[in-house]
């Protein structure tokens, strides 16, 4: 089963108390890809400009991602951002924005994206969302991402966008600041009103929790001893829980299929953490992959308690 991801490429500039990088590949759409590709079909649809030359291209395309709705602005730059971290990992600190020719980003979509099964509308302006949702008629799953930017400034359009999809990602500030509820339960079941069949709060370094009609699911992040760089890790994980889904094809997805695409976004998103940008993504296999999933479920599973000692 396909997947189409409309949001950002960009160049970052990162600096961590363990080191720092140089206009690295980057941006929404590119860490939700990768992150993606291992598990299905991908296309990509973004902009970028004339600075951004083949080798960048080839580091999406060798992972077998579909780049031909990747628009190339002549003349123009892409988009940049330069951003710094301190030891408290959790709050990226923003030094330089550069929307360059974002700016005017007006997604394209080709027959390949159009028909995709699931879509995810990554980061960008809630009417961009719905415009590209509403391209997407044969997707059987729709997904978005959003930030404290459109919910300060379009809140209304951004409820509507998510009105149009199945499952909303967002941080827990972000969920309590859009619903202006301080208890995320009653959060996410606010926003399931509205029409997603489920809602997933992001938490750093605490993990994410996953709320649907049926209840209730949350895993804390995968134990790291060492995090180099949380630059795209919710992107990783949304690029990891909706790939899994769509690697499925045609089967249901019910509960426990859910919290197994929880895991292995938590997964994703453990790998992404550990170098700088796409670093480490780039040089992972599958293989690596199931393996953290096992050792993953094995640390999270709880056994049942033995005859005698229950109540």
């Amino acid at each position: 089963m396909a997947l189409t991801v409309v949001g950002s490429v960009a160049f970052d500039s990162v600096r961590t108390p363990f080191g720092e990088r140089e206009r690295m590949l980057g941006g929404s759409a590119t860490h939700f890809s990768l992150a993606a590709s291992f598990f299905c079909e991908v296309n990509l649809v973004g902009v970028v400009g004339e600075d951004f030359d083949e080798r960048y291209e080839r580091q999406l395309t060798e992972r077998g991602i579909d780049t031909q709705d990747l628009q190339r602005i002549a003349g123009g730059k892409t988009f940049f951002w330069r951003g710094h971290y301190d030891f408290a990992l959790n709050t990226a600190h923003t030094d330089t924005t550069e929307l360059n020719v974002f700016a005017d980003f007006d997604p394209q979509l080709g027959e390949r994206s159009r028909n995709a099964e699931i879509v995810f509308l990554a980061n960008i302006q809630p009417q961009l969302q719905r415009r590209v949702r509403a391209q997407c008629r044969r997707a059987r799953l729709a997904a978005l991402d959003s930030m404290n930017l459109w919910i300060d400034s379009e809140r209304e359009e951004l409820l509507r966008a998510i009105s149009e999809v199945d499952v909303v990602f967002m941080n827990d500030a972000e969920l309590r600041m859009l619903t202006r509820q301080p208890n995320l339960v009653r959060a996410a079941r606010e926003l399931m009103a509205r029409g997603p069949r489920a809602v997933v709060a992001k938490l750093g370094e605490y993990g994410a929790s996953l709320y649907t009609p049926e209840g209730f699911f949350s895993l804390p992040a995968y134990p790291l001893e060492s995090v180099v760089d949380p630059t795209g890790a919710g992107d990783s994980f949304a690029g990891g829980f909706l790939g899994y889904l769509a690697g499925l094809g045609e089967a249901d997805i019910d509960e426990s299929v859910l919290r197994r695409a929880m895991t292995y976004g938590s997964v994703m998103a453990s790998f992404n953490v550990e170098r700088f940008g796409c670093e480490r993504v780039l040089e992972l296999t599958r293989a690596e992959i199931d393996e953290r999933f096992e050792e993953f479920r094995r640390m999270t599973a709880i056994e049942a308690l033995p005859a005698g000692e229950r109540a």
